[in-house]
């Protein structure tokens, strides 16, 4: 195991926490917020050779982006919308992610059926695909009108149908692809915390000068300096800057999926459509050897301290929209082995000046698919604010982060250009991994390779490495191709605080195998033993957690609950 591979490792967090109560590092950069955007900021702050310490309140990923829908995607609705600038720059960012991280971005092809007296036609829609693969540098699109039933899409409501279009875009782990890039700013000399809360600003002179830290697993409070602060909380970003005396300016917006068997509503292709009753986009996709029905789009009121869930009426809501989209299928409650819920930090277009500052005006508000999803960033005396913008174009906002506060830093500005973030990895040209390593192991696949490659790197033959050495081999986790490998390594190297980080977001057999996974909780008991060093008690107390979140908000809502919303 390498000098950058034992960041994260069970007693590395203890040690480092001590150190940093000390006081005596000289932080350039302080990040809060462990999703993609603060992690994207992260490595490109750590790449530019910064000394950067970045703090989660809760585990990395643990908000939206471990619960989005999980698309890499060019944003095809923005070109319906007009928002040329932001569907270009996404469509640009998703062609570089799959080349670059193959096995953890990986192309899935879309397919938009055409129905009688419904927009868009054909035509219309042919013409705004051609703008999109032009963006991209390709030809993706592709007009269907026969055997879409028997071959294409098995079970596809034809009433009506005049066609189908394929198209092209993207899917990824979005929780994995936040620790790839937080790895690799680990690998820089980035220091990075999950369960680190900020829980205030530090001022001089009405400068922001660092943060109060509250360790959310010792209790323990102390303070940070650093020469700018960074505010990447997402749904969370008003915290931070009410401490400022700022005013609300996000609006949060929940949205919804079920996952259910893939023998249930198999699929090839991700399956976009408009619901019968408000005729908003939903798809149903392959994800993980499960399909997965999605998405929602709601006023988000629930609680923030709390991790999101689904409603009964979002579970109708979805479960009417597949079984309209594909009738034969008949899905019902008993079908859906999982869900989540992840809120969207939209900026609503409805904001408006106050004083200089923006402001959310709740009078006339806009219905929430009607918000646009551009990222905004404010500088509010040395705090430095992002929020909105998608997954895809993570990166272009990390860059955007980092201009903003390159005042503060004195960054050149020829440093902040676009960049690859991984080290180059080539699945066919890595002879050490695909040769050497793995020469007994014949049933490790290419896939399984590139998947290993897209998920760890260059470490994934420090993996491999491990698993051969030891007993386990290249075991996988009951029907997923999770192998028990990758919980070893998680459990040795990222951070692993509670059941739920290594379940959920390390891995997502929580998501994949039914309720949470519990019949191989056994299993993973005898690695969180030997690897995270609890005893009997931990692990009861961290079992019981970990069931009551899967009960909580990844399953369905009560039986009360889905009838008194029905």
């Amino acid at each position: 195991m390498s000098d950058h591979e034992a960041i994260w490792s069970p007693d590395w967090r203890d040690q480092e926490i001590e150190t940093l109560k000390k006081g005596q590092a000289q932080w350039d950069v302080l990040i809060v917020g462990g999703g993609i955007t603060g992690a994207g900021i992260y490595r490109e702050a750590a790449r530019l050779g910064l000394k950067v310490l970045l703090v989660e309140q809760q585990d990395f990923a643990w908000g939206t982006s471990s619960r989005s829908s999980k698309m890499v995607h060019g944003g095809l609705r923005y070109l319906g919308s007009g928002q040329f600038g932001l569907a270009n720059d996404s469509v640009k960012e998703r062609q570089s992610l799959m080349n670059e991280l193959p096995g953890l971005v990986n192309p899935l092809p879309f397919m938009m059926g055409h129905y009688k007296g419904m927009f868009p036609g054909p035509w219309i829609f042919d013409k705004l695909l051609a703008i999109y693969d032009f963006m991209a540098g390709r030809r993706y699109r592709h007009f269907f009108s026969k055997g879409i039933r028997d071959f294409l899409v098995p079970g596809m409501n034809t009433k009506g149908l005049k066609g189908v279009t394929q198209f092209a875009d993207a899917v990824t782990d979005d929780a994995r692809l936040v620790l790839r890039v937080l790895h690799d700013g680990n690998k820089d000399g980035g220091v990075a915390f999950n369960y680190l809360k900020a829980v205030d600003t530090l001022k001089d002179g009405g400068r922001v000068k660092g943060l109060a830290l509250e360790d959310q697993l010792t209790g323990g409070r102390f303070d940070v300096s650093a020469k700018v602060v960074i505010n990447a909380t997402g749904a969370w970003t008003d915290d931070l800057r009410q401490t400022l005396g700022q005013n609300k300016v996000i609006r949060p917006l929940r949205g919804s999926h079920l996952v259910v068997p893939f023998w249930r509503l198999p699929s090839a292709f991700s399956v976009s459509f408009f619901h019968s009753d408000d005729k908003r986009p939903v798809f149903v996709f392959p994800w993980e050897g499960v399909t997965v029905i999605g998405t929602t789009d709601l006023d988000h009121t629930q609680s923030s301290a709390k991790e999101s869930s689904i409603t009964g009426a979002e579970v109708s809501y979805l479960l009417d929209a597949a079984n309209h989209q594909f009738p034969d299928a008949d899905l019902s409650l008993d079908d859906v082995r999982a869900t989540w819920s992840g809120v969207r930090p939209v900026l609503s277009k409805t904001a408006s000046k106050a004083a200089g500052t923006e402001k959310l005006d709740t009078s006339k508000p806009n219905k929430p698919s009607d918000e646009k999803r551009e990222h905004a960033i404010w500088d509010d005396n040395g705090l430095i604010s992002v929020a909105g913008g998608k997954l895809t174009t993570y990166r272009l906002i990390a860059l955007d982060v980092l201009q903003k506060a390159a005042s503060y830093l004195s960054i050149p500005a020829e440093k902040l250009k676009n960049s690859s973030h991984f080290e180059a990895v080539n699945v066919k040209a890595s002879s050490s991994l695909s040769n050497r390593s793995l020469s007994s192991f014949t049933e490790l696949s290419s896939e399984a390779k590139k998947r290993l490659m897209g998920r760890h790197g260059l470490s994934a033959q420090s993996l491999i490495n491990q698993a051969i050495k030891s007993s386990v081999g290249l075991k996988k986790i009951a029907s997923t191709e999770t192998l028990l490998a990758e919980l070893i390594w998680a459990c040795q190297v990222e951070s692993v605080q509670h059941l739920d980080d290594l379940l959920l977001r390390r891995t997502r057999i929580g998501l994949l195998l039914e309720d949470g996974a519990l019949a191989v909780l056994d299993e993973v008991k005898q690695v969180c033993q030997q690897y995270l060093n609890w005893d009997d008690l931990k692990w009861q107390s961290e079992r019981s957690r970990y069931l009551d979140i899967i009960q909580q908000h990844y399953s369905l809502p009560s039986k009360q609950s889905l009838q008194s919303e029905g």
